[in-house]
């Protein structure tokens, strides 16, 4: 299976000063995979710990921490000496050993030569406990679920890829674009947990998926117990079980009272905090004015969550695979729930900087703002045919974007800074920003 990130990777050990990786990301989103491929393809060898599953590991980090002497106890287990130039040495789940996170610093400053990729899924809530965190000598990066284009690469649709890779603004193809949205149908009954992808490659059985995606689901609550403390752990599921019939409004701004009549914020932002910081749950904030720097006009009391997966939604919220293929307007269904969470993967994949909505004081709402460090650019979901965007219209006369996206089923056009992407090219989203600025 393709993963994009490998490229980072590779750009990576590329670097002259490279620094310890610290790889981040939820649960079962491929991490430990991707870092053992990176060092198969890459390397002559590899040395991997999972620091969960090796607790006296973490003898070898009291103390002072010495990097070289880490070292040459780590070859001695490895059975081979860690050769700088052509070993890996993978840290999986490293906030399990606080002072092994501790260690990347010294690493960094003392034996910087040796290529260190670290895995952290529960990273977040070790923070919290105190673990010192090495500011500045780690290169962090972040791995998401897959994206619908890595769908379509596990799928061998290499040459569609290629065809679409940097169309101009023009119309796609009607038999591709129907292509593309079958496969896209697809990819909201699998999401892009990759063992789920995988599942459905090698048995093409929807229901196999979603006995996959359902073990999945309860891994994460079994996390909760395992991992939370005990007072945390009702308020996490009530919150967690709270996500579809959240999405499923009209209005899909967070109402504590959904998860639990009479509920205040005060109360639960504790549990918000930890699943947020797990990667279970994206919080998406309201800003009150469309300018330069976004954070500033952050309205910290009003947000949206969305869940980490379109696939984990589906399967939570009790669709069934059937209702994904043989409806039409499945894309419009759920209050276009399923929609909004695809294309806020897909924005999480393609832009680093945070995701925001824009809600007007009257009933104006733009579904995500997010600023590419150039233009500040608007996104309106509209999951099936119909065009009309009046929350969009109402931004655009307010605060004149020089570009603003729609995105929808309708296919590629541009009118005036208006530019329609649709559902299926989202990927694409990037490529065709910079064509409009031309």
């Amino acid at each position: 299976m393709d993963r994009i990130l490998i490229h980072e990777l590779i750009r990576w050990r590329q670097k002259g000063d490279r620094l310890p990786l610290l790889l981040k990301g939820a649960r079962q989103v491929g991490k430990t995979w991707l870092l053992k491929e990176f060092g198969k393809q890459f390397f002559n060898d590899y040395f991997y710990i999972n620091f969960e599953n090796s607790p006296s590991m973490s003898d070898l980090f009291e103390g002072v921490i010495d990097p070289h002497k880490i070292i040459e106890i780590l070859g001695a287990l490895h059975g081979r000496k860690i050769d700088p130039e052509h070993t890996l040495l993978i840290f999986d789940e490293i906030q399990e050993v606080p002072r092994a996170l501790t260690s990347l610093k010294y690493f960094a400053e003392l034996a910087p030569e040796y290529p260190i990729c670290s895995a952290g899924s529960l990273l977040g809530i070790a923070l919290h406990k105190g673990t010192s965190f090495p500011v500045g000598k780690v290169d962090i990066l972040t791995l998401e679920p897959l994206t619908f284009r890595e769908f379509l690469l596990g799928n061998s649709e290499d040459e569609l890829l290629a065809f679409i890779k940097e169309t101009e603004i023009t119309p796609v193809p009607l038999p591709i674009a129907q292509k593309l949205i079958d496969y896209l149908k697809i990819f909201f009954i699998t999401g892009g947990m990759p063992s789920s992808v995988s599942t459905w490659l090698e048995n093409r059985d929807f229901s196999v998926v979603d006995d996959k995606l359902r073990n999945i689901l309860d891994a994460y609550e079994q996390d909760f117990s395992k991992h939370a403390p005990a007072t945390l752990v009702p308020k996490l599921r009530y919150i967690w079980n709270s996500i579809p019939s959240q999405l499923a409004k009209e209005n899909k701004k967070f109402v504590y009272g959904l998860v639990k009549s009479g509920a205040r914020a005060r109360e639960y932002e504790d549990a918000l905090l930890w699943l947020s910081d797990c990667g279970l749950i994206r919080r998406v904030g309201r800003i009150t004015k469309g300018s330069m720097p976004l954070k500033a006009y952050e309205d910290l009391h009003d947000f949206k969550i969305y869940h980490l997966d379109v696939g984990l939604l589906r399967v939570m919220s009790e669709l069934s695979a059937k209702t994904i293929l043989e409806r039409t307007r499945i894309f419009e269904e759920f209050h276009g729930a399923l929609t909004e969470q695809y294309i806020l993967q897909e924005l999480s994949s393609i832009q680093s900087g945070s995701t925001y909505y824009w809600a007007s004081e009257a009933t104006a709402e733009v579904d995500f703002v997010f600023s590419d460090g150039e233009y500040i650019i608007p996104v309106e979901v509209k999951a099936g045919e119909n065009l009309r965007s009046k929350s969009l219209k109402v931004y655009m006369e307010k605060y004149h974007p020089d570009i603003a996206v729609r995105t929808s089923l309708s296919n590629v056009r541009l009118d005036g800074s208006l530019l329609n992407i649709p559902l299926y090219l989202f990927f694409n989203l990037n490529w065709f920003i910079e064509l409009c600025k031309k």
